[in-house]
């Protein structure tokens, strides 16, 4: 069998369709249509990735996502008909890896999947990160190009660092500002336009077409190598 994959989603037409397209690909699909099944489901079935509505009937979304993060570190996809910034946010920092709004294209929604499932656990964690353009060494806190160091401030490596360390997910705005400079500055959103214009003048090959420090408008940013 493939990869596992739960998808909990309340709407039997969306469940439906989910099950259709990821097993014709060779998933192994679990469905659950409340927070209640696909709790039991995720500590029975082990799925390699969840997929989740937020407006889940009984235990809602947020609280499934919480509930999971306890136990599984797989990646988490939220799929919600609420396309609002705050719920957005909120998933996010509950745990969720990526947002994708309803009405969806599902072609988008099985590469978002491909993408999450490509990034094993370790490689969250990885020591050395290399890409095309720069190294960046985690356990020695350190970015080089072609063998020569980049220097950069405490504070433009801590940003680095926390997106390096969740490659490819999506870091909210607010987490960013939490962990960076405390919980007192997590409206201070204009720290993180200058400083990842700092970053990106440093490290990408064209700081206006970023290719690594991706936005989110209005939402976060995410680290692609």
């Amino acid at each position: 069998m493939g990869q596992r994959v739960l998808v909990i989603d309340d709407e039997p037409r969306i469940l439906k369709a989910l099950g259709a397209n990821l097993g014709v690909r060779g998933y192994d699909v679990a469905l659950a249509s409340s927070g209640e099944e696909g709790l039991s489901l995720a500590s029975t079935h082990a799925p390699d990735a969840v997929i989740l509505d937020l407006g889940l009937p009984g235990i809602g979304g947020l609280d499934v996502i919480t509930r999971i993060r306890r136990t599984l570190t797989v990646p988490i996809i939220v799929l919600s008909v609420r396309g609002e910034e705050y719920d957005k946010v909120g998933a996010l920092d509950a745990g969720a890896d990526d947002y994708v709004t309803k009405p969806f294209a599902m072609g988008e929604l099985l590469a978002r999947l491909r993408a999450a499932l490509r990034r094993p656990e370790a490689e969250f964690v990885a020591r050395v990160i290399t890409t095309d353009d720069f190294t960046l060494d985690l356990a020695g806190k350190r970015a080089s190009r072609n063998g020569t160091d980049i220097r950069m401030t405490p504070t433009e490596w801590h940003i680095v660092e926390l997106l390096a360390r969740h490659r490819g997910q999506l870091v909210s705005q607010q987490r960013l500002l939490r962990e960076v400079w405390g919980p007192e500055h997590e409206q201070a959103t204009n720290y993180l336009r200058v400083y990842l214009a700092q970053l990106r003048r440093k490290l990408e090959p064209d700081p206006t077409r970023p290719r690594y420090f991706v936005t989110e408008p209005g939402i976060g940013y995410r680290f692609e190598a």
